[in-house]
């Protein structure tokens, strides 16, 4: 283990798009007092004292959200998810939203969200279109915080915050009715719904919109990630990922509402430019406590090298958010990435890994793993952030799932067995999915060729059933 590496490591192209030559237009939603201004109003507003002064909920549109770079048009960047139905809309460069289903046009989140509604429910009044709608997973509401935030600091964020009540409290009657449904066999469903709700989200930033390093600037601000190609670079390396690797790391995130850290073992092939990630190294300490870190890293780093090991990159969850960098998870990446190339004065690439077992915005069961770098920031801003990049990862089936990896597995469970913060694996993920169901949902995404992996952690997840 390379000293200093500190096991505290906390926590993308404009597209225009052309309507249909004869779009239907929706006007369902216009009763809301949210409607959607005109561009004529939205001007006036603008124009009659800038920026300065305070715009109403009204106000804030998605063309001002798009004028001021907060969101980008594109196709299947907005959804509604209501009574487990979901909705796929594109957003226009004009601010309007095209249902991808029929094609129709709406002028405003509320009018496509209350049509939508109503579809499902037909007595359904309004739609409650910001706290419904949401915007690559995030609600809109969070992204007209934002701007707030930005440009009006001082505003009352009670004009953002009550339709997203409204929306919460209907979603908690529905939980409210699925546990009076379920009481007799689904105990802790509403439990879970209730920490669903009050769970709330980050919204990612666009790098551009970082400037130049701000220390009064949230270090957990999350950031989306940009492609090597829209910076102009090629990705300097590939990577190959053992699914052995995955698993482990998985099953190590999903024990724990907590953020958890650990290290990948593997090899760098200067000929071919591959990094080969072989080796999960789960730490098994608090974030808080360094002493104990410091005698897990050199635990590990005798694993590393007993195996033929080198470091090549690590891994932190993010329990309940999404699986992208903070602002200081960029400038850990950038600490490691500069370590490990110190190490024998050539480049060597680190790999940055982040997981999200528990976010509501993943698609089904399945965690979302994100492999990211950092391209340090041009020579003459030295005093940006670095730009966090996704890398593209070729995932290498295992034949079997090896000794080393069901053992780290049992460890971690011995670990976390009397730990305050061990998720409760009979408490329920969905109306219809237990948290135990989940985590096994997970992990078969990483499963091995040898069927008979499912029969070993069996003996696993009974181990984690015992623990409550």
């Amino acid at each position: 283990m390379e000293p200093g590496w500190d096991s505290k490591a906390h926590s993308v192209a404009l597209t225009g798009m052309e309507t249909p030559s004869s779009p239907q237009v929706v006007e369902d939603g216009a009763e809301e007092d949210e409607e959607e201004l005109s561009g004529g109003e939205e001007a006036d507003l603008r124009s009659s004292s800038g920026r300065g002064s305070l715009l109403t909920r009204r106000g804030i549109t998605l063309r001002v959200l798009l004028k001021d770079g907060l969101v980008e048009p594109g196709d299947g960047v907005l959804a509604i998810h209501y009574l487990g139905k979901n909705f796929v809309g594109d957003l226009l460069t004009d601010g309007k939203i095209r249902w991808v289903e029929t094609g129709q046009i709406f002028n405003s989140p509320s009018a496509w969200a209350t049509h939508c509604k109503r579809l499902v429910n037909p007595a359904k009044k309004s739609g409650c279109g910001w706290a419904s709608v949401r915007y690559r997973g995030q609600k809109l509401v969070q992204y007209k915080t934002t701007w707030l935030h930005k440009y009006q600091p001082s505003a009352d964020m009670s004009l953002v915050s009550e339709e997203d009540e409204d929306e919460e409290e209907e979603e908690g009657k529905t939980a409210i009715q699925a546990d009076e449904k379920n009481k007799n066999t689904k105990p802790g469903l509403n439990d879970v719904m209730v920490s669903r709700r009050a769970d709330r989200e980050r919204v990612p930033v666009r790098y551009c919109t970082l400037g130049v390093r701000d220390t009064t600037r949230d270090p957990h601000t999350l950031v989306e990630l940009s492609a090597f190609s829209a910076i102009n670079r090629f990705q300097p390396f590939n990577v190959a990922v053992s699914s052995n690797v995955l698993l482990l790391m998985d099953f190590h995130c999903h024990l724990t509402t907590s953020e958890v850290v650990g290290y990948l073992g593997g090899r760098w092939d200067t000929n071919t430019q591959l990094l080969t990630v072989l080796r999960a190294f789960p730490c098994r300490t608090r974030l808080a406590d360094r002493e104990a870190a410091s005698a897990v890293e050199e635990e590990i780093c005798q694993n590393l090298f007993m195996r033929g090991l080198s470091l090549v990159g690590w891994y932190h969850s993010h329990p309940r958010g999404p699986a992208l960098p903070s602002l200081q998870d960029i400038d850990s990446q950038m600490d490691h990435q500069l370590r490990l190339q110190g190490s024998n004065n050539g480049f060597q690439p680190c790999l940055g890994v982040i997981c999200g077992p528990y976010y509501h915005g993943n698609q089904g069961v399945a965690s979302t793993i994100t492999p990211f770098w950092v391209v340090p920031p041009p020579e003459q801003r030295p005093n940006d952030y670095g730009i966090p990049v996704a890398v593209e990862v070729t995932y290498v089936q295992d034949n079997f799932l090896t000794s080393d990896v069901l053992n780290e597995m049992m460890l971690l469970v011995d670990y976390y067995k009397s730990a305050p913060d061990l998720v409760q694996f009979n408490q329920y993920w969905c109306p219809e999915t237990t948290i135990m169901d989940k985590i096994k949902g997970s992990l078969s995404c990483h499963a091995p060729k040898d069927q008979a992996y499912s029969q070993i952690l069996e003996h696993v997840y009974s181990q984690l059933n015992s623990m409550h």
